[in-house]
Order: C-alpha cells, then structure tokens, then sequence
C-alpha cells in the first residue's frame, strides 16, 4: 500500500518516474478518484466515502494547477480566474473583479485581464493557472509537473512563486514533479514514488546524503523520470 503524511504547512514534492501515478495521487487527493482500499484523509475527515455533493466543498479547500495551465482559451485572462468565483460564490461583479485584480498581482501579472491566453508565453500562463487556483482562498495548493515545457528563467520564476505563496498564503504545498533540481529548490521534505509505494521520505539534505540505491540511481537518472 501507499503510506504518505503530508504536514500542515509545508512543501512537500512528490517525485517519480513517468507512469508512476505522480499525477493520480493527485487526484486521489481531491477525491477525482477513489481508491480500492484504505483512507485519504484531508484535515482529518476520510474523504473516499464522501459522495459527490459533500466532495464539493471539500475541494474548494484545495487549489489545483493543472499540468500544462489547461486555461479556458475561449475566454480572457479574466474570466478565467473568475470561473470558480462564479460557479461557487455568490459575489457580485465588483467583488469577482477586485478579487482577479488581487490574485493577478499575487502572481505578478498586470494588465492581462482582457488577453486571450495564447497571447501569453508559456510562463505568464502557468502564472494565470496558479492565480486561477488561489482565486477561491485554497488551505492546500496542488502543482501537478509546474514547471514542464518551460524555459530555464520562468522556471526559476515559478519556482519562486510558489515558494512566494507559500509564504503569503499560509498554504501546503504539493508538487508533483520529475524535475529534480526544481524540486530540491522547492521543497520542505521529498518523496519518491516507485513501483505503487512510497520508496522514501526526507528533507532535500537528507535525499542529496542518502545512500539508498533506489534514491541515488533515481537522482543520477538511472531509473526512468
């Protein structure tokens, strides 16, 4: 089985090869899927009996930022932060409108309210996704490969970011990720998912001292990222 603690507060990044379930962890998280077995406790309530209507509010506890941003390219920066505001609040246009303009600039984006999302680079995307995620004040904040497809200076920008967040909003912090050296940057604790399990847990010091072979060879890319 899978065991794993997640402490309040922290950033803790979750690591793996592909295909080892990173992102279906994830989702297990936010109760998208359910186990066959076992408990997935979120601030102490065992989410996988819940049904779906109970799961909603759950969830708004919990931002999620997609792999690859996956924003709305039908509909402005704007309106795509606001799309949780207005599907779950009942806030009026001036609140929904000062609550984007907040979030954007949590984010470091200004004067993008009225652009399409393909006018925006890769970076200023994944920024829209993130402020789309903590748009609705999110207690845990996903990352699901955050820094994929990105060059090496919005890397480093989102790494920051969400080091930023962390701090600002008081949130956890989950990243799932293949990129070693980001996640070194970002990260409280490490895990490293192998084969279904959780192979290893610890601090990025402990991870760069280990001797367990599993780790090491995952570190040096003997086993598949």
């Amino acid at each position: 089985g899978l065991d794993l603690i997640i402490r309040p507060g922290e950033s803790l990044t979750i690591m793996g090869g592909s295909g080892t379930g990173k992102s279906v962890l994830l989702r297990l998280i936010i109760g998208l899927l359910k186990p066959e077995a076992g408990q997935i406790l979120l601030e102490g309530q065992d989410i996988v009996p819940l049904p779906e209507r109970d799961l909603l509010s759950v969830r708004r506890k919990v931002g999620l930022v997609f792999q690859g941003s996956a924003l709305f390219d039908s509909l402005p920066v704007g309106e795509n932060v606001a799309y949780a505001l207005r599907e779950h609040t009942q806030w009026d246009e001036a609140a929904i409108r000062a609550r984007v303009r907040e979030v954007l600039d949590l984010v470091g984006l200004d004067a993008v309210e009225q652009k399409d999302p393909a006018e925006l680079s890769g970076g200023m995307r994944k920024r829209v996704a993130v402020a789309r995620a903590i748009a609705l004040p999110p207690r845990i904040l996903l990352y699901d490969e955050p820094t994929t497809g990105l060059d090496p200076s919005n890397v480093e920008k989102v790494i920051e970011l969400i080091l930023d967040l962390k701090g600002k909003l008081g949130v956890t912090s989950v990243v799932v990720t293949h990129d070693i050296a980001s996640a070194l940057k970002v990260s409280d604790r490490l895990a490293l998912l192998h084969e279904g399990r959780i192979a290893a847990v610890g601090t990025p010091e402990e991870v760069q001292a280990t001797h367990d072979s599993l780790i090491r060879d995952f570190m040096i890319g003997r086993v598949e990222r």
